[in-house]
């Protein structure tokens, strides 16, 4: 059965694809897999992640949650408390009188992106009064920073257990890579005692600077510490949902696991952030000097923090804490927490598909764009169904991220494309080329003998005078006839006659120069055109292939042997004549003299 497929023309034509296609697809695998190419395509990939991020923004169809409020340091607070208090950090009581103020209105919980570093010695009463007021409310939040600081610089503390997390890890994260952690800028030790609501707040940025990603977990000493915003969500789902998390158990698919919820996170560990929008125009904001001065009488305030999320951070630029994230360059880090736990509350992380899963697309793709470049005779509607087939791609791509949170690539798959549609064209290229060349030999030979047709032979003719003309060279003919073939095919039959033509086409081949032109002229008859020979060589090269040709017996059909002759007929330009009728009618006539003159020979 397989055999008589593949003796099937167009199946074997398929498979000789099939086979062209695999080996071009595993060049271009191995290709993108590169270091350098892989690190460039990687990068190429994060911007159309970032464009189609700032496009679903500007859609307005994402909305942050309005249970999400800021209380900015902007440039107008960070200017109204220098000139109040002369000088910058502000004393922590600032922060203490905060806290008691949004606490009559029983918020959710008050975080503070802010990190409260050693005692001020001049402000100790400050301290204390931060102090007391984060140990009075439950709800307060407040950041450390894992980093690998010289231990010279800074001795590594010990962190109390009650801040880790119960974490069982089935994953093949590597935490090792930006996860891990050998020190810890440490806030007040008072701070520490007094609660348990401290999170880290290390963000991940990729190689090209821009933060799209901010990781659940972190190691330090050993164990797993949670992010400080992933803290806050938590609260936030036990308020709401009843959402009761003890453990953690981060899955082989790279998905951490609680309660009833899942987030996703890529190989390094990451948690890809949806995008709510540009700085300023995503949650709603409080300026710090606002409340400060309802605080003290000066101005008053009109808001209900009851059950919100209260985020206490920088947003003046002037005070460094910004980041470039996909949609603005300048994206205060408050911000980037905020948008954390609101992921979090809406269960609206980006989830990255597998290199796997790409790869897969970006074969399909290839394939369905080889197989219409091969059996499209327009190139214009293989273009064109190239191009949308890209578009749609394109477009799916956003219409996943939009309705199921799914980054599939669209470097990759295009890259695939584009190499397969300029490969398929060589292909075709090469193939119509050989189809040209075959369609010339079908048109230029014959198909017994193997040697140029007669219409071939006259073009030659008529090329060669012009030729000789123009440079005034020469060159001759000989035409040959095998003697009484008529009845040579009567006596021993068709089949035999035709093994003669093929085997005395064959020696003429063998016995005349690579540049000799052998034709059919027709019937028993053959030619050979000999372009800068004159007349004198041309007989004896015509008198060697007469002795060759007699010299040994022919093989017939059945297995029998006859031995054969030719009689010959040689002409030269110019001395022969001008034109190639004339030429051709001086070589028939001294082949008529061969035939007269007993045959076998070559007539003068």
């Amino acid at each position: 059965m397989f055999k008589k497929l593949f003796k099937n023309k167009i199946i074997r034509t398929y498979l000789g694809y099939g086979f062209l296609f695999f080996i071009i697809i595993t060049i271009i695998s191995l290709f993108v897999q590169t270091d350098k190419i892989n690190n460039f395509l990687t990068a190429m990939e994060n911007r159309t992640f970032d464009l189609r991020q700032s496009l679903l923004v500007s859609s307005s169809e994402k909305k942050a949650n309005k249970d999400i409020v800021l209380v900015t340091i902007d440039d107008a607070s960070y200017e109204y408390l220098l000139d109040k208090y002369g000088e910058w950090p502000v004393p922590r009581d600032v922060y203490a009188n905060l806290i008691n103020y949004i606490e009559k209105q029983k918020p959710t919980a008050i975080v503070f992106d802010l990190m409260f570093i050693k005692s001020m010695k001049s402000k100790t009463n400050a301290d204390a009064a931060l102090v007391n007021a984060i140990k009075q409310n439950n709800n307060v939040y407040t950041s450390m920073n894992f980093d690998n600081q010289s231990f010279e610089v800074r001795k590594p503390i010990e962190l109390d257990k009650k801040f880790s997390a119960k974490v069982k890890n089935d994953s093949t994260i590597d935490f090792s890579r930006d996860l891990t952690f050998t020190n810890c800028r440490a806030i007040l030790q008072k701070i520490l005692d007094s609660t348990s609501n401290v999170g880290a707040i290390n963000v991940s940025r990729s190689d090209d600077g821009i933060l799209r990603k901010v990781p659940p977990f972190m190691i330090y000493q050993g164990n797993f510490y949670p992010h400080l915003s992933f803290l806050v969500g938590l609260r936030y789902l036990k308020n709401t949902e009843n959402l009761n998390v003890k453990d953690f158990y981060i899955d082989k698919n790279n998905n951490v696991n609680f309660d009833n919820r899942s987030i996703p996170v890529d190989k390094d560990g990451g948690a890809i952030l949806n995008w709510y929008g540009p700085a300023g125009r995503t949650f709603q904001e409080i300026p710090l000097y606002k409340i400060v001065k309802a605080i003290d009488g000066t101005g008053t305030l009109n808001f209900n923090f009851k059950n919100k999320i209260i985020y206490v951070g920088t947003t003046a630029v002037s005070l460094y804490d910004i980041k470039s994230v996909p949609v603005d360059k300048l994206y205060p880090g408050v911000e980037v927490h905020a948008t954390y736990v609101n992921n979090l509350i809406d269960n609206n992380f980006i989830k990255k598909v597998g290199f796997s899963t790409d790869m897969a697309i970006s074969i399909i793709l290839s394939l369905f764009i080889g197989l219409i470049v091969l059996t499209t005779a327009s190139t214009v509607v293989a273009l064109g169904t190239t191009v949308l087939t890209a578009i749609g791609y394109i477009v799916s791509a956003y219409y996943l991220m939009k309705f199921f949170n799914l980054w599939v690539a669209i470097v990759l798959p295009l890259t695939f494309v584009l190499f397969i549609f300029v490969s398929a064209y060589i292909l075709k290229y090469i193939l119509k080329s050989r189809d040209f060349e075959h369609q010339y030999k079908l048109a230029t030979t014959d198909g017994l003998t193997d040697l140029y047709n007669h219409r071939y032979f006259q073009e030659q003719m008529i090329m060669q005078t012009e030729n000789c003309k123009r440079y005034n060279s020469n060159f001759s003919l000989i035409l040959i006839d095998i003697d009484f073939f008529k009845s040579f095919n009567d006596t021993f039959g068709h089949q035999s006659g035709d093994a003669v033509l093929r085997q005395v086409a064959q020696k003429l081949k063998k016995n005349v120069c690579s540049t000799d032109i052998v034709c059919r002229y027709g019937g028993e008859e053959m030619g050979i055109i000999l372009p800068n020979t004159d007349k004198t060589e041309a007989i004896v090269t015509a008198q060697k292939i007469c002795q060759t040709i007699a010299e040994k017996p022919f093989k017939l059909a059945n297995d029998k042997e006859s031995t054969v002759t030719i009689s010959l007929g040689v002409a030269a330009y110019p001395q022969n004549g001008k034109t190639p009728r004339e030429i051709i009618a001086h070589a028939d006539e001294c082949l008529y003299c061969a035939k007269e003159n007993g045959r076998n020979q070559v007539g003068i």
